[in-house]
């Protein structure tokens, strides 16, 4: 019963406000490079769907840069550790060096893709040179007396370096070994970024004075100051075409610009967001011109993380690839497979189109904070979601937008789901039980318990399952007519010697599994009597929280997701059988669905959707 990956969908590049973005692309212009959380994705640029996940960091990655040869990447975290490894599989490291003592900002090659410099934010340093191989130091980076933001090598020899800092100036190093040479202040402010024309003619800074800067590439003397007054917002992002000849900036103002090297002239302008207004999501933080390609393809980064792919000519983006760069909280899918719904821990909630492998932004007003948890009725339609800001919302799949007004609920909600016959939307709320007739409040159930999750049964529309955090499964009789419920529980399961994590029926109805904060799955047999027999208790690979359990269609197997980072896929004729993906997502798995026979979906902490095949199931 193997289970293998068979695409991911990667997490969008994570983003800060007020700070820039570094992106990167292989010399041939196929593929893109970017830190999220505490990974590194490598993504093909025409198939965004096709990408690899580096996971070697242990803290939070913040830059990552291909070698001009387009074998290795180097990626930096927040710990000043920079990571030099395969780029062809994302798995083999070259080699760990600790840098500085704080965020590296960015990264630089040599030309001969031996050298790298990173610079950041460190105590007793802002940077340094050293080799990729061996991390010997071949240079040192000084001359600032605040954080370095930026650093672009000339590919040419003589080999030149500039760094560009917080301090207002831009250091030009000499090489090899790297050393101080010159200084130039040329910016009033902070100078957000640097590169150096793929000929080595020409480098350029820009920052957050809205202010672009050419300088001599040999000598590092300034030449002339261009843009004035034409950006509106600081400038985060500079990139060179393969030419030598125009390069492009990303600013706050929502803008993306292409410029003329020679004439200083702005020759063409994409601007984001709403027409006459601000748009802070809109805020564009990376840039990156790629080489190689013959349609002139730019890739631009904006604040919530969506790359918008640009072509000059055309005022409009050609494609934007959208998607979670913060912790994927909540997971849903309908019984077919064609709705399939994330939301995170912002609030942010995509709906997904496996077969293309591409997201798409759910409109309308989403939730403000962490989405807790997605119901689906088994009819499909509208997709009922909770999360922290105390809210129930709908959407309708088919538009893809959230409908309507939100429901203020009483307490923070742990989870929620719909009876069978989609008439009323059940909420386990901090106090007890809520439920509602589409966005009626109809009543509430108040325990003594703190439920912890719930799931109502897809067969029989008058079985509600509550867990909470005295151990037990307590089901309920909820009242077609008038939607209350039995004031004490028709059953008390009290198998799991630890608090409920997660509900989940199988689609026929027969079975519901219980998850606990332990790692252990108890499966009932449902019955209508009241005697709800345990079928097995020997689900238990998990090593911590059971955080989601979904069915197949069949409801054969059962696929879980945990804290401990594993996907497991188990079997009820042969319990003590399993198959399991160690290190699914990094720090945690939060949600699990099946969406048709053999294909599985996870998400995580991550940020990432992936997508796997189950085979030969038992």
């Amino acid at each position: 019963m193997p289970i293998e990956i068979d695409k991911i969908l990667a997490a969008a590049p994570a983003t800060t406000r007020g700070q820039a973005t570094q992106l990167s692309c292989d010399p041939k212009g196929e593929r893109i490079v970017y830190a999220s959380g505490k990974s590194i994705f490598v993504r093909t640029i025409d198939e965004p769907s096709k990408s690899l996940q580096y996971t070697g960091h242990t803290t939070t990655t913040t830059v990552a840069r291909f070698s001009p040869s387009g074998f290795w990447v180097a990626s930096g975290d927040v710990s000043g550790k920079v990571r030099v490894w395969d780029a062809v599989g994302a798995e083999n490291t070259k080699g760990e060096y600790s840098i500085i003592s704080g965020r590296i900002n960015d990264i630089a090659w040599d030309g001969d893709s031996q050298r790298v410099i990173a610079v950041g934010d460190g105590r007793e340093r802002f940077g340094h040179a050293f080799t990729a191989d061996s991390g010997n130091s071949v240079g040192e980076v000084t001359g600032h007396s605040k954080v370095v933001n930026a650093v672009s090598i000339r590919q040419q020899r003589p080999l030149r370096a500039a760094t560009v800092s917080d301090d207002g100036s831009m250091c030009f190093l000499h090489g090899a070994p790297f050393k101080f040479a010159d200084k130039a202040s040329e910016h009033k402010g902070f100078v957000t970024g640097t590169a150096f024309s793929p000929d080595g003619a020409t480098l350029v800074t820009v920052g957050a004075d809205r202010k672009i800067q050419l300088y001599d590439g040999k000598t590092g003397a300034p030449t002339k100051t261009i843009g004035e007054g034409v950006h509106m917002g600081g400038i985060y992002g500079i990139s060179w075409a393969s030419d030598s000849k125009r390069f492009v900036t990303s600013s706050a103002d929502q803008t993306v610009r292409v410029w003329d090297a020679e004439s200083g002239k702005n020759t063409e302008t994409w601007r984001f967001g709403p027409e006459g207004s601000v748009s802070i999501p809109d805020q564009q933080v990376g840039v990156v011109w790629p080489h190689g390609r013959t349609d002139g393809l730019i890739i631009s980064l904006n604040l919530n993380g969506d790359l918008n792919y640009l072509v000059p000519g055309n005022p409009k983006p050609i494609r934007v690839v959208q998607g979670h760069n913060k912790n994927i909280t909540a997971l849903g899918a309908s019984p077919d497979g064609n709705a399939l719904l994330t939301g995170s821990f912002e609030g942010r909630v995509l709906s997904w189109d496996l077969a293309a492998g591409t997201g798409t932004v759910v409109d309308g007003q989403s939730h403000s904070n962490q989405v807790t948890q997605f119901a689906l009725p088994p009819s499909g339609g509208t997709i009922y979601s909770v999360g922290w800001d105390d809210t129930l919302r709908s959407v309708d799949v088919s538009a893809n937008t959230f409908t309507g007004s939100s429901t203020k609920l009483s307490a923070q909600p742990k989870g929620v789901a719909t009876t069978s016959d989609g008439k009323f939307v059940v909420v386990a709320a901090h106090t007890g039980i809520q439920v509602y007739q589409g966005p009626d409040f109809i009543a509430e159930l108040p325990t003594t318990f703190t439920p912890t999750a719930i799931a109502a049964s897809p067969t029989d529309a008058s079985v509600i399952a509550v867990g909470g955090d005295s151990n037990t499964v307590r089901i309920h009789s909820l009242s077609s007519s008038d939607g209350t419920l039995s004031s004490q529980p028709v059953a008390v399961l009290t198998n799991s010697s630890a608090q409920i994590s997660t509900l989940s029926f199988s689609r026929d109805g027969k079975f519901l599994a219980a998850g606990n904060s332990t790692g252990k799955i108890v499966v009932y047999r449902t019955s209508g009597a009241g005697s709800w027999e345990v079928e097995t208790d020997r689900w238990s690979a998990h090593t911590a929280r059971v955080l989601s359990i979904a069915w197949n269609e069949a409801g054969t197997h059962a696929v879980s997701g945990g804290l401990d980072t594993n996907v497991c896929v188990w079997s009820l004729a042969k319990p003590g059988s399993r198959t399991s993906a160690p290190n699914a997502h990094k720090d945690g798995v939060n949600g699990v669905a099946w969406t048709e026979e053999g294909t599985v979906v996870s998400t995580g902490v991550d940020g990432a959707v992936k997508v796997w095949k189950v085979s030969e199931l038992p």
